[in-house]
C-alpha cells in the first residue's frame, strides 16, 4: 500500500546542475541547481528554478544568459560547495580550483573541467512564489571528446553525472543501462 506524503518537491531523478552566471562586475559564479531540466525540443530549452535569494537570479535576470555545466561524479564535494556558499561572499572558482570559461555564444561562464555544458540564452522567465523559473534556450552543447559513443552520440555513463535525491538529501550516480529506448517497449506494440 501506498502512504501519503502530501505536497512535497520530490522526484527522481533530480539532476544536478552548475549554473554559471557573471554579476554586474563581470566576476563569474556558479551555483548548483536541482529544480531544472529540459522544457522544450524545438527551440531546445532547458528550465532552472533559482530562489529569488540567489546571487545567480540577479545575475541571470542582468544579463541574460546563463549556462549549466554537468558536473561529473568525481567532482561532487565541489558541486555540493557550490550550492552551499554564495557568490556574494566568495569566489567559488578559486576556492574550489575550478576554471571559469566565457562562453562563445552567452554572456555567461562555464566549468571548463565539467565533461558537458549547455550554453543558454534567457527566453522566458516564469514567477512562482518562492522560486523564479529562467528558460533558456540551447544554443550549443558542448562535449569533451571522451564523453562520445562510437556513434558521435554524448554517453551517458561517460558524464557519469550528478544526480540528488530531494528526499533523502544525498548525491548518486548513475545506473545500469536497462534497454535501449524506443525499442525495448516495440514487443508489447507488436503484441
Amino acid at each position: 500500500m501506498k502512504q501519503s506524503r502530501g505536497a512535497r518537491t520530490i522526484v527522481f531523478p533530480t539532476p544536478v546542475f552548475i549554473v554559471g552566471t557573471y554579476d554586474d562586475a563581470g566576476k563569474a559564479n556558479m551555483m548548483a541547481a536541482a529544480w531544472g531540466g529540459i522544457c522544450s525540443s524545438r527551440p531546445p530549452s532547458v528550465a532552472v528554478s533559482l530562489r529569488a535569494a540567489t546571487y545567480s537570479h540577479g545575475n541571470i535576470v542582468a544579463r541574460r544568459a546563463f549556462t549549466v555545466s554537468i558536473a561529473s561524479e568525481s567532482y561532487v564535494t565541489q558541486a555540493d560547495y557550490v550550492g552551499l556558499a554564495s557568490g556574494r561572499d566568495v569566489d567559488k572558482f578559486a576556492v574550489t580550483g575550478l576554471t571559469a570559461v566565457r562562453s562563445d555564444l552567452v554572456d555567461a561562464p562555464y566549468v571548463s573541467e565539467y565533461p558537458m555544458v549547455l550554453e543558454c540564452r534567457l527566453s522566458q522567465v516564469v514567477d512562482i512564489d518562492l522560486h523564479t523559473m529562467f528558460i533558456g534556450e540551447i544554443l550549443d552543447v558542448k562535449a569533451e571528446d571522451d564523453v562520445f559513443d562510437e556513434d558521435g552520440r554524448i554517453d551517458i555513463e561517460k558524464v557519469r553525472p550528478l544526480l540528488w535525491a530531494p528526499d533523502g538529501r544525498g548525491y548518486y550516480g548513475i545506473g545500469d543501462c536497462l534497454g535501449e529506448a524506443f525499442s525495448i517497449g516495440r514487443r508489447l506494440m507488436e503484441e
